[in-house]
């Protein structure tokens, strides 16, 4: 399916010239929050509890900077995107690690979706910086069922 095409599904598009430039959309960070207390998950669903989270702090490389830094240790975390999806009845969307997150030993597991959520992000070896409304997913495909 063309890149054009996904704009029609997705909401929220910081910059599209640069989201749309290579194969797929971009999906942005909006936010990065650390899992500070444990969520409970159970066989009948009575008794699920939500993981508390706080967000994770941001700070400026440079007092002049627009955007703020995420300094992230080796772990898990959570990432919002600025984005939404609203793919039409029939299909889902497929939401995969962007190629520059994978080299910096940083992923989050591929989606087959309707809706963006939080979802995990797993940071190796050194860590990472990551900057606010940095491309950290790819949007590549719509199924169809």
């Amino acid at each position: 399916m063309p890149t054009t095409d996904l704009t029609a599904f997705i909401d929220g598009i910081v910059h599209e010239p640069t989201q749309t430039e290579g194969v797929g959309l971009d999906l942005t960070v909006s936010d990065v929050c650390e899992i500070t207390e444990p969520g409970r998950v159970d066989f009948g669903g009575g008794e699920l509890d939500a993981a508390a989270t706080e967000p994770h702090p941001t700070a400026k490389r440079n007092p002049d900077d627009d955007y703020e830094w995420w300094t992230l240790e080796e772990g898990q975390y959570l990432i919002e995107h600025n984005e939404t999806l609203s793919p039409p009845e029939n299909a889902t969307l497929v939401v995969q690690t962007r190629d520059e997150l994978l080299a910096r030993g940083a992923f989050h597991p591929t989606l087959h979706t309707r809706t963006l959520d939080r979802i995990p992000l797993s940071v190796g070896g050194a860590g990472l910086k990551l900057k606010e409304n940095a491309r950290v997913s790819t949007v590549r495909r719509v199924e169809r069922s």
